[in-house]
């Protein structure tokens, strides 16, 4: 037995050794053709560039204590339009569903709400996954005792979901704190190059971070927003309703965007997974405050609004964007709230309602010198803000303007911001993926002299 277990060894060796490569340096990854980044659905490729950014020339009291500076952006696909109504609860109806499988997989008959094992690889999943070929039974008493709304709330007695408990748990990792180095004053010549290196090389556990956040938009904005203005029937039909279902989402806070940005790539990258040879593509985010300028420019770098400029009219007379022209007469420009995305000319790359309709939440934190000490590649200034932290440091960078804003609002140089844990009914978002390679249409097999 010893001797055919050395003799097994001695050919696995072999084996492993022997390749057609002859002993040559050809790499490990054989590819029959260059990975082409696919165009995400919905999205538009915005070209790596570079710009000038800093505020405008009406903002004086800022141009005190902000310094323009030329700053250069990788390039990336960026959402065609504010996520709208419907795309937003697709997030939502998924949570939904996840939440009623899971309690009806604790039941009696819970065995066919889970996956223990791939029909096609014989995988053992531990634990098993939710089965969602299974059709739900909303009439399940555990359902109407763990998510539907409790009898004394119900509305004429109909039957629905209690939107208090629709949470949804991710996982993310803090890179930036990952990254810092830990000085160590005692440190000499023996243990300095371990005492230095990035603390998330020690103990990775410590950055993996697991939120829980419910979902359902804050559809009290509409009032909560404006006292003594009659927006009750937005709130009650606004982000149900069929009517509405283009209309960009509102009243969702920063935090409930970013959980959307991770279940969309969660989402994506899940089907890709189960696709034979298909690759897994990068996350995506809400955009840094640097990329959402350079999209929203469109390529003219010194223009005020995303059309160009300097005025909000065409020839004809017609405004550009939605939002309070004039002396606040709100339907000159033909709406009078928020409208359905795309129903004004996008810019030069494509991307509609850069300005106006509503003003939307980036990625960074908000600081007023931000630009002062940030780099000039891909600048970003981010603080992950914990509920405990002071309000100063929730505030995140938001852009563009909505409809209840003047015209200054609505330039790509101008910021403002809002907390993290605050919604509101004129702030929405649209995602970014970043671009995986140079630029669009690059061909490794081409542009080197060496790819093969």
């Amino acid at each position: 037995m010893k001797k055919l277990l050395v003799l097994s060894f001695v050919i696995l060796t072999f084996i492993s050794c022997s390749n057609t490569n002859q002993g040559e340096l050809v790499g490990v990854r054989k590819q029959s053709k260059p990975f082409n980044h696919p165009d995400p659905y919905g999205m538009v490729f915005v070209p790596l560039g570079s710009y000038t950014m800093g505020v405008g020339g009406q903002d004086i009291a800022s141009s005190q204590i902000t310094q323009p500076k030329t700053i250069s952006v990788s390039s990336f696909f960026m959402d065609e339009t504010e996520i709208t109504n419907n795309e937003y609860r697709e997030f939502v109806y998924w949570v939904r569903d996840s939440i009623a499988r899971k309690i009806l997989s604790e039941g009696d008959n819970g065995e066919a709400y889970l996956i223990s094992q791939n029909p096609k690889t014989g995988e053992e999943y531990d634990p098993a996954v939710l089965n969602w070929d299974e059709p739900i039974n909303w009439n399940d008493e555990k359902i109407a005792d763990e998510l539907l709304l409790p009898e004394t709330e119900r509305f004429f007695g109909r039957k629905e979901v209690d939107t208090r408990k629709l949470f949804y748990e991710y996982y993310w990792i803090d890179l930036q704190a990952a990254a810092r180095k830990e000085f160590v004053d005692d440190a000499n010549y023996q243990n300095a190059g371990l005492a230095n290196r990035p603390q998330g090389l020690r103990d990775r556990s410590v950055y993996v971070k697991k939120d829980k956040i419910n979902v359902y938009p804050d559809t009290l904005a509409w009032i909560h927003d404006y006292s003594y203005s009659f927006n009750d029937p937005l709130t009650e039909k606004y982000f149900w309703h069929v009517a509405y279902d283009h209309y960009p989402v509102v009243g969702v806070n920063w935090n409930q965007a970013k959980a959307f940005s991770v279940w969309r790539t969660e989402n994506l990258n899940k089907y890709l997974k189960a696709q034979k040879g298909e690759t897994m593509l990068s996350e995506f985010r809400l955009p840094t405050e640097a990329e959402w300028e350079w999209a929203a420019r469109g390529g003219n770098h010194l223009n005020p609004y995303p059309w160009g400029g300097p005025y909000t009219r065409n020839d004809r007379g017609c405004f550009y964007a939605n939002f309070k022209p004039l002396r606040g007469n709100y339907i000159a420009d033909g709406g009078l709230r928020t409208l359905i995305v795309g129903h004004y000319p996008p810019n030069d790359w494509g991307l509609y309602d850069m300005a106006g309709n509503v003003a939307e939440w980036t990625n960074s934190a908000f600081d007023p010198l931000s630009y002062n000490f940030t780099w000039d590649m891909n600048p970003n200034y981010t603080y992950n803000a914990k509920d405990t932290d002071p309000a100063i440091m929730k505030r995140k960078v938001v852009r563009g303007g909505s409809w209840k804003d003047i015209a200054y609002y609505l330039e790509v140089t101008t910021r403002a911001y809002e907390y993290q844990d605050t919604a509101k009914c004129y702030i929405g978002f649209r995602c970014v993926q970043p671009y995986l390679g140079r630029n669009k249409g690059d061909n490794p097999a081409k542009a080197s002299r060496v790819y093969n």
